[in-house]
């Protein structure tokens, strides 16, 4: 199985659980620091993964760190379509070159790593792939509008390839967070009005953490959702 983004945040989340269950884990990150961290981690608890260095804008990257995994464990048969970037940025400072660099990341990425996982996928007759996506453009938030757009845009991916893959058995889901307690979302964004604004608008008490997004990319994963295919399953507390 394949993680991008998995060195911190739910993709460091999503690395944990997996290994935990005994999977051959394989993820990519720009961080390598945090990447190692996370590796000697999970070795002390006893399991390996590969961490393969990779920046997920650079396609002909990508498509090499997925024949390193397909070297390393065999055909990447999950794919978990994490990695994505929700720096703040207003309508007005918003040119070509951010346009550009801001939907590479977090919606052209998945569509390539989830086509060069497919041949695999098909040659294997099964495969689950998972596209992050946010509640962000549900709730119709400002502050970041090129990432809400790609994020809307994942749905449309998961339609399009659930259809176009299906008959091969792979299944092609969206998992899609509220707001998750990640370090980053501490340390940058959440306020004591923010804080305000979760307790109001979910309908369950508490916090939506790393580990509740993992829990549900290990069902989508296993067979137990093996009838499950275009959908969206979201997990933000009753926000939305």
């Amino acid at each position: 199985m394949l993680v991008t983004g998995g060195a911190s945040g739910i993709g460091a989340a999503l690395v944990r659980a997996f290994a935990d269950q005994g999977a051959r884990v394989a993820f990519v990150d720009l961080d390598r620091v945090a990447a190692d961290a996370l590796a000697g981690e999970v070795a002390q608890a006893g399991r390996q993964v590969l961490f393969i260095p990779c920046d997920v804008t650079d396609v002909a990257a990508l498509r090499e760190a997925v024949a390193t995994a397909f070297g390393a464990h065999g055909p990447v048969d999950i794919l978990l379509n994490n990695a994505g970037n929700d720096a703040r940025h207003t309508l007005d400072e918003v040119d070509v070159a951010m346009w550009e660099r801001l939907s590479a990341i977090n919606i052209r990425a998945q569509f390539f790593a989830a086509q060069a996982v497919a041949p695999g996928m098909r040659a294997a007759g099964r495969g689950s792939i998972v596209c992050l996506g946010s509640t962000g453009w549900m709730q119709k938030n400002a502050g970041y509008p090129i990432y809400v757009t790609a994020k809307a845009a994942v749905l449309g991916l998961v339609n399009a390839l659930a259809r176009e893959l299906g008959q091969d058995h792979i299944r092609v889901n969206a998992l899609v967070p509220g707001w998750v307690m990640t370090e980053r979302q501490r340390r940058l964004w959440l306020t004591p009005e923010g804080e305000r604004q979760i307790d109001r608008s979910q309908c369950l008490p508490g916090r939506v953490e790393p580990g509740d997004i993992a829990r549900m990319a290990l069902f989508l994963a296993a067979d137990d959702s093996r009838m499950c295919s275009g959908q969206q399953f979201i997990v933000d507390g009753g926000w939305v």
